[in-house]
């Protein structure tokens, strides 16, 4: 496996792997948990908001990087993160796995590069985080297995 820093023919197959990667948290998991009332307000485009995000998050000129990971068979993962240089802080925005890659230490060698990355531009702590519910469950299994702290963390929503 390569990991690469991200060129801009990496965008459609990065956004596509991003919906695919998600795709069972909105559908099978947001939506029946909160109802369609808040679902449509707090993410009812979610496959758009991706397009755009994903469309932004490589801009190095605002401190905010994606890498690649390719495997032989074409794109494994990718993560994207951002450094505020100022108060030497980290965050992962996103990370990616494509299902064929899980559980093949894609992720951890993913958020590794990302951490020497964000070493090497003056970043001495890093934030990653994800969600509670069971489909995040790896995820934060991941990010346990690197070392990182958990802070609980709870949201409620409500329909008016």
């Amino acid at each position: 496996m390569l990991i690469r820093a991200f060129t801009q023919h990496d965008l459609a197959p990065l956004t596509e792997l991003t919906i695919e990667t998600f795709r069972p948290f909105y559908e099978d998991s947001f939506r029946p948990l909160v109802g369609e009332a808040v679902f449509t307000n707090q993410h009812g485009n979610w496959r758009d908001d991706y397009r755009e995000q994903v469309a932004e998050l490589h801009a190095p000129e605002r401190h905010t990087y994606v890498a690649v990971a390719e495997a032989e068979d074409g794109i494994a993962g990718y993560v994207a993160w951002s450094v505020d240089p100022a108060r030497r802080n980290g965050s992962v925005t996103i990370l990616a796995v494509s299902a064929k890659h899980r559980r093949h230490h894609v992720g951890t060698a993913l958020c590794e590069h990302a951490f020497e990355k964000m070493r090497t531009l003056g970043a001495e702590v890093v934030e990653i985080g994800t969600g509670g519910d069971p489909f995040h469950a790896p995820a934060r299994a991941l990010h346990e297995r690197l070392g990182c702290t958990p802070l609980p963390v709870t949201v409620y929503y409500r329909q008016l």
